[in-house]
Formats: C-alpha cells, structure tokens, sequence
C-alpha cells in the first residue's frame, strides 16, 4: 500500500532514460538509411547495460 523510496527509484530512472535516449536514436538512425552499429548506438547501448546492473530485474 505504501511503498518506500529507495535508492533503486533513481537507478530505475536513470535506466529508463537510457533506454529512452538509446530508442530515439534508433529511430532517428532507421529514418536516415542507417542500417549498421554506429558509434553512437554503442554509447547508448553500453549507457543502458551499465544503469541496467543498478536495477532489479523485477523492475526493468
């Protein structure tokens, strides 16, 4: 019923975002003809693997 912030509220949000950020690129690389791994997708993709070790499984 009532719930506790915890530290894992601001590790949820930061992966989150990750994602966020890392889907939007996508998008915006698919609508350009881009069809491979940039350097950029990388970054944002090691950014979600590293907020994703703070965040329970149960809350991905």
């Amino acid at each position: 019923m009532f719930r506790r912030k915890s530290s894992s509220d601001s590790a949820v949000s930061a992966h989150k975002a990750a994602l966020k950020a890392l889907h939007d690129n996508q998008r915006a690389e698919q609508a350009a003809g881009i069809r491979e791994e940039t350097d950029t997708y990388r970054e944002l993709n090691s950014r979600v693997l590293e907020a994703e070790k703070n965040v329970p499984w149960y809350r991905r």
